[in-house]
């Protein structure tokens, strides 16, 4: 789920102490989402929250925060946990009924195919199977890899991974990343015979996958939770900025639950294994829904120590971050700024939430790199980039993007999206906004 951060114009004068300010929230993806559930499908936004013993969106968003342990949902075993889960994907595929506007609640039942999707009855699988043939096989892949998903939080993802035996341009994407891994399938089996695999699937509902999938699985599990340091690190490149020449600091602007929520000290080390003998690397999470966590530190206003990746954060609005900490100096100038999915194309509230934090990084000329889940998003973004006049420096597919399919979730039978599937790089504004630029182009060349 894409979340956003806003912000205000850039404010510049006297450096000053930070104050205490109240939280300013922003247009939430996650509602909008919520929303847009019950177009698909009426009530499926009720059932979730039912489900998890939740009375509105704001318990949601309290859960999403950290701030709910599994009691809290009436979770108390492995199978109520796999169960409640499996129960917000339970809604016909072809007439979007509810179990509970069945005559028989019970009387939904899954593609035996996919394992993703259910129907009604007969008549309503019939009449979806024209669509839902294109998408059966890898629906089938997204909901494996929903349950196997677990084993990140029980620690078994991703497993140890080793120092880059290539240069970072020489890695042109997972195939060669994973050609990297010692002992790689030792690892894969290790994972697919471990107690939480077993567990999972005595618990889960579905018979268990052959191991081969299960493998498949781990390593598409594996690149998402991989995808993001090392689009970091992708930007670096693109950008020429050389992290063993010097420390590096990077903001991820909008930072929400996705990026933060269970986010542990080490989940961005693989940059160091991407750039051995590095000067230092800060990451700084910055975004109005910041989960509170181990990372929940304050930034560091002199380098890191050399070799090391800090992670810290700051929960509140790009622009007032940028006037407390950048302009006083209390945190660092980034030489880099990255956006995973900011979501500015989806609705005019979200464009006018981030407007304020695109003209910053704009006006200050910060090299920026965002992401999208999709090649539509990506055409509906640029023109937006364009409109603001912001030099774009760079478009393409992202050889790091994450290879875990995920579908859209109260419409299924689309075409599935992949995490940072694609990036824009950014530079300033384009020469004709700049005042003079056409002066100086013609007087260039002495």
């Amino acid at each position: 789920m894409t979340q956003q951060n806003t912000g205000a114009a850039p404010k510049t004068g006297h450096p000053k102490k930070p104050t205490e300010k109240p939280v300013v929230k922003a247009p939430d993806v996650d509602s909008l989402g919520f929303q847009a559930m019950d177009r698909n499908v009426p009530g499926l936004s009720h059932v979730i929250l039912q489900k998890l013993n939740m009375k509105s969106y704001e318990d949601y968003k309290s859960a999403m925060d950290g701030r709910k342990s599994g009691s809290d949902f009436g979770i108390w075993t492995y199978f109520d946990m796999f169960q409640k889960m499996e129960d917000t994907f339970k809604f016909c595929a072809e007439c979007k009924k509810l179990p509970d506007a069945l005559p028989d609640p019970k009387s939904l039942r899954r593609c035996k195919r996919c394992q993703n999707v259910y129907y009604c009855g007969v008549v309503c699988q019939r009449a979806n199977w024209p669509l839902h043939k294109k998408f059966c096989k890898k629906l089938k892949l997204v909901a494996l890899d929903r349950l196997v998903e677990w084993l990140i939080f029980t620690g078994d993802i991703p497993f140890h991974t080793e120092t880059w035996t290539k240069p970072a341009w020489e890695v042109e994407g997972w195939e060669d990343w994973f050609s990297m891994q010692g002992h790689l399938e030792e690892k894969l089996d290790t994972i697919v015979a471990g107690r939480y695999m077993t567990l999972l699937w005595a618990n889960a509902g579905k018979p268990r996958p052959e191991d081969g999938e299960l493998r498949e699985s781990v390593r598409r599990l594996v690149t998402d939770f991989h995808s993001r340091p090392l689009t970091i690190g992708l930007g670096l490149r693109l950008f020429s900025i050389n992290p063993l020449a010097k420390a590096v600091t990077v903001h991820v602007v909008g930072a929400s639950h996705v990026e933060t929520l269970n986010t542990r000290l080490t989940d961005y080390d693989e940059l160091t294994r991407m750039f051995p003998e590095h000067r230092g690397m800060e990451v700084v999470m910055v975004g109005v829904d910041v989960v509170d966590g181990p990372i929940m530190r304050p930034p560091l206003a002199m380098p890191v120590p050399q070799g090391k990746v800090y992670l810290s954060s700051y929960k509140g609005l790009y622009h007032d971050f940028w006037e407390s900490h950048v302009e006083t100096k209390l945190a660092a100038r980034p030489d880099l700024v990255v956006g995973f999915h900011p979501g500015f194309h989806a609705c005019p509230d979200l464009l006018a939430g981030w407007l304020p934090t695109l003209l910053l990084l704009r006006d200050y000329r910060l090299p920026v790199l965002f992401t999208v889940y999709s090649e539509q998003e990506l055409k509906s973004s640029l023109q937006i980039l364009v409109e603001l006049e912001m030099h774009i420096m760079s478009y393409a597919t992202n050889p790091f993007a994450s290879l875990r399919p995920e579908q859209v979730y109260s419409s299924p039978n689309k075409v599935p999206v992949y995490c940072s599937s694609h990036y824009i790089t950014l530079l300033g504004p384009v020469a004709s906004a700049v005042p003079g630029a056409k002066e100086l182009e013609e007087a260039d060349g002495w």
